[in-house]
């Protein structure tokens, strides 16, 4: 047999529908696409989709099959009081994060680049720290006897002043917590206002405070709602701080929950009390997207 019988034997075989093997199928593209979904599916279905489904399953089964843990929850006067309380100090919060954030998030517009290093520097520095770490030292500051009023004796003659335990204390903490959640939305909105606005506004007749309020605050309001509904929603779910920093009288739905399932081992109503806060969050953002001119769940995110 020659060389060039072989090499044509060869070649007669590796062809397709030629008989020397199963023809290889070619997966689809659409079908390769959709397999590059299926890790994060299985991930999301694991870890978030199965433990929520099984929270709604013991809400409405845990003691007996019905509603009579949301019937607890909605006709107890302690519990409302809880979700009052948690909603008030979400948007006390929140309210005290925009106005401490929104001059600070200016400067950081307004100056040179190594002032602007420098200041993203002071607002991230928090995050790279241990929440637990930072509310041990507010407890050490706000104590009765600690430095925060032994400064107000030494220098104005008052106090103490109840500091801790305090509403005052667990918004304190909770402030500083969650101030960087609101700068950098706000940074980011801000640094794409356009500077040469409030000079023409200005040529125009325009004061600072109406320079303010009808062309600088407008364009940089979805800031102010990215940063807002962030801080709001992570508010709501705080533990620590309020465990810490405040009393009894200043629990808030994240404390019920723990107490509900940790210590009175009734689960039903523990999983339905976060069955309702995942609600709560799931209609502000909702509600909040019929604000969002284009719609998205997260003002200040284009769809």
């Amino acid at each position: 047999m020659t060389d060039q019988t072989v090499t044509g034997g060869i070649a007669a075989g590796s062809a397709p529908g030629a008989g020397g093997g199963t023809p290889r199928r070619r997966i689809p593209s659409n079908w390769r696409t959709l397999l590059l979904f299926v890790p994060a599916f299985v991930i999301v279905t694991l870890f978030f989709l199965a433990p929520l489904i099984d929270v709604f399953i013991r809400s409405i089964t845990d003691p007996k099959l019905g509603l009579q843990n949301y019937e607890w929850l909605f006709t107890t006067d302690a519990n409302i009081a809880v979700i009052v309380r948690t909603f008030g100090t979400a948007f006390i919060v929140t309210f005290v994060c925009l106005l401490l954030a929104y001059p600070y998030a200016y400067l950081m517009t307004i100056v040179g680049d190594r002032a602007r290093n420098a200041l993203q520097l002071f607002i991230m520095m928090p995050l790279w720290t241990s929440i637990l770490v930072r509310t041990l030292a507010w407890m050490v500051l706000l104590q009765d006897t600690g430095p925060i009023n032994g400064l107000l004796a030494a220098w104005f003659g008052i106090g103490p002043i109840p500091l801790i335990r305090t509403t005052f204390g667990v918004a304190l903490g909770m402030s500083q917590v969650l101030l960087p959640f609101m700068v950098l939305p706000l940074y980011s909105s801000m640094s794409k206002i356009d500077k040469r606005l409030l000079p023409a506004a200005a040529n125009l007749g325009a004061g600072p405070i109406t320079r303010f309020f009808t062309v600088y605050l407008p364009l940089s309001r979805p800031g102010i709602f990215s940063g807002g509904v962030t801080v709001f929603i992570l508010g709501l779910g705080f533990y620590i701080i309020p465990a810490l920093l405040g009393s009894s009288k200043e629990s808030m739905i994240s404390a019920l929950i723990q107490q509900q399932i940790s210590v009175f081992l009734m689960w039903g109503q523990g999983t339905a009390l976060g069955i309702f806060l995942l609600v709560c969050t799931i209609l502000i953002l909702v509600i909040v997207s019929r604000f969002n001119k284009n719609g998205s769940l997260f003002p200040g995110v284009d769809k």
